[in-house]
């Protein structure tokens, strides 16, 4: 495992602590609303700064992106970290076990290694460009899914910006008809982990933050998948939309979510 990637994992196990530790007392958790439908609680701040320290200590000249603390150190730095704490902290604070925390490296602007970890499962999803993608230190691929009828795919509902609801409504509906299901379990980094490792064929959302994806698009891509955002490019990071897919479901589902999206644009 590269030095980098060995740090990052140390770093999300840390948080992974404070996060279960957390969770057998969530009844006394200090819940704070950021804006519609987003929260943040004293476990968000807590995991990011163990994080922080766990990196900064091992790399002082990198610089950090960080959902709860925006952006630290050098603008011009050659490695910047794109940390999420903690990823469905509405989850978390529900009790409901889905729930992980996202690391991702990015060089010169390319992502470079990725850890996301479910502390809740004990499964730790790692990914470095050009060596792979794993699961727990076993091998993970995308799947063999060659139909979007068979497929399973998962997504996330607008719940900061509502203007392109009824065309995710749309897409959703259609995409509903001709797929084997939906899925919207509530962490985008898990989402795309699980597509990474084969467990949804595919998954696709509007206006993401980079450290909701960052470290799950680079799974994919290692995993044998294709990421884009919804022209079809490979913008998502700026953009904060993505679909993500299988090879041969990948297409289909781009189709499809276009086709709504073309909609809004009208």
């Amino acid at each position: 495992m590269h030095p980098f990637l060995n740090v990052a994992v140390k770093a999300a196990r840390r948080a992974g602590q404070i996060i279960n530790r957390a969770a057998l007392e969530i009844d006394n958790l200090q819940v704070n609303r950021k804006g519609q439908s987003d929260y943040v609680t004293q476990v968000d701040r807590a995991a990011e700064d163990a994080i922080k320290e766990i990196l900064m200590e091992a790399y002082p000249s990198h610089s950090i992106l960080a959902e709860e603390s925006g952006s630290t150190g050098a603008d011009n730095a050659e490695f910047q970290w794109i940390i999420d704490p903690l990823d469905g902290t509405t989850n978390f604070i529900h009790g409901f076990p889905q729930y992980a925390v996202s690391i991702a490296l990015t060089q010169n602007g390319q992502l470079v290694h990725g850890v996301i970890y479910d502390p809740m499962r004990n499964e730790l999803f790692t990914a470095s460009k050009g060596r792979g993608a794993f699961l727990n230190d076993r091998r993970i691929r995308v799947s063999r899914r060659d139909r979007l009828a068979d497929s399973l795919i998962g997504t996330g509902f607008p719940y900061r910006v509502f203007d392109r609801v009824d065309n995710y409504m749309g897409a959703f509906k259609e995409l509903t008809e001709k797929t084997a299901g939906m899925r919207r379990p509530g962490a985008a980094s898990l989402d795309l982990a699980y597509v990474a490792a084969g467990r949804l064929d595919g998954f696709w959302e509007f206006g993401l933050a980079p450290w909701d994806m960052a470290a799950g698009t680079l799974m994919i891509l290692e995993a044998g998948g294709f990421v884009t955002d919804l022209n079809g490019d490979g913008d998502f990071l700026k953009t904060g939309d993505v679909v993500a897919g299988a090879p041969k479901v990948h297409n289909p589902l781009l189709q499809i979510v276009q086709k709504h999206l073309t909609k809004a644009n009208a």
